[in-house]
């Protein structure tokens, strides 16, 4: 079996798995994503889907042995202190990688443990599946989590696509601004393009959500969850601000919805970036439930392996909040930035994407 080049991100899934087995801990993270020393779970054994015909078991016994049982029969008996030492190099390896790259002491490891695949597949949330020991209640819980990872830079949050395109309609403005407003391609075309709108008189005012299962998604979040996230996204283009806390801030001082009190926007925007985190995709359907149960694992930049469990859910909801920014995606994949004209009347399309910081 040959896995060939993979990005960081996807070398980051097997280093977390094999950092797991190899500390045989879970710590729980703060709102800093900073270790909570008194908060950790024992991990009894980690779970793997591998393909439809391999399922493997990695199972903790002892202070040191690791089972590695394949379709329910024992296969290789190894020890934390392999897989510690593995996931070592194998950081090292990330670190210094670059693009989509190969590893093949990694692959030869993921052999040795019965493994096909480095990750879970791109379309499921939960990335990795553990038993571990509940210390608060005493009781041993299969749980779901999502891996994001620092190791070699920021992760996305939220990708750009054209399902995270919201419409605006553009009054006040000729056909023939239209057109000289479109042939801006400046670095900053699209900032330059919607100061020029303002700057011409037009106004540019919320319309819809390009995509109907996204447009479903957040209304499972709040039923104004499409226009406040119109209004974050315009108020960013507008004023060039990427950080999240800074522009929801901003929106708290203006309230451009009118809310009754201060605090709903900083409050439905966590939960919106929460619900992303945790199982809601732009576009598939969302049930509202999370689809990764556990949480959400952090590897830091330093390979240090933390984790929010939802037991933790408002610090998880402030590390997001603190630590997520804006981000440009490409005007002409993703279809938003020009000036358009339909049933006689004008818009543009402006494009939703959020990175880590």
């Amino acid at each position: 079996m040959i896995i060939g080049s993979k990005n960081k991100g996807d070398w980051s899934e097997l280093y977390v798995l094999l950092y797991l087995l190899g500390t045989r801990k879970l710590y729980a993270a703060d709102e800093s994503l900073e270790r909570l020393a008194t908060f950790c779970f024992p991990i009894n054994k980690v779970i793997r889907d591998d393909t439809p015909e391999s399922h493997v078991d990695f199972v903790l016994e002892g202070i040191d042995t690791v089972k590695i049982y394949l379709n329910s029969e024992l296969s290789r008996t190894m020890s934390s202190e392999e897989f510690k030492s593995e996931a070592t190099s194998l950081y090292n390896d990330i670190l210094s990688g670059s693009g989509s790259f190969d590893i093949p002491h990694a692959e030869e490891f993921l052999n040795d443990i019965k493994l096909e695949r480095l990750a879970a597949p791109s379309t499921d949330i939960t990335d990795i599946s553990m038993e571990v020991h509940d210390t608060n209640t005493g009781i041993d819980q299969v749980m779901g989590f999502s891996v994001k990872s620092y190791i070699g830079g920021a992760p996305t949050l939220l990708n750009a696509s054209g399902a995270t395109n919201f419409s605006y309609e553009v009054t006040g403005l000729s056909d023939e601004q239209m057109t000289e407003i479109n042939s801006i391609d400046t670095r900053t075309k699209i900032m330059d393009r919607i100061a020029a709108i303002i700057n011409y008189g037009g106004t540019i005012k919320y319309y819809k959500t390009i995509n109907d299962v996204f447009a479903g998604n957040l209304m499972m979040i709040d039923s104004r969850m499409q226009e406040m996230i119109s209004e974050i996204l315009l108020y960013s283009y507008k004023e060039n601000e990427l950080d999240c806390k800074v522009i929801i801030e901003e929106m708290e001082a203006s309230n451009p919805m009118g809310f009754p009190r201060q605090g709903i926007y900083a409050h439905n925007f966590k939960q919106f970036l929460c619900a992303k985190a945790l199982g809601m995709d732009p576009s598939i359907e969302w049930s509202g439930e999370d689809d990764a149960n556990g949480g959400y694992i952090v590897a830091k930049s330093n390979g240090e392996v933390l984790a929010y469990h939802l037991y933790n859910r408002d610090k998880f909801k402030q590390y997001l909040y603190e630590n997520t920014k804006m981000e440009r995606g490409s005007t002409k994949r993703h279809n938003y930035a020009t000036l358009y004209k339909a049933d006689g009347r004008m818009f543009i399309n402006l494009n939703l994407q959020i990175r880590f910081k």
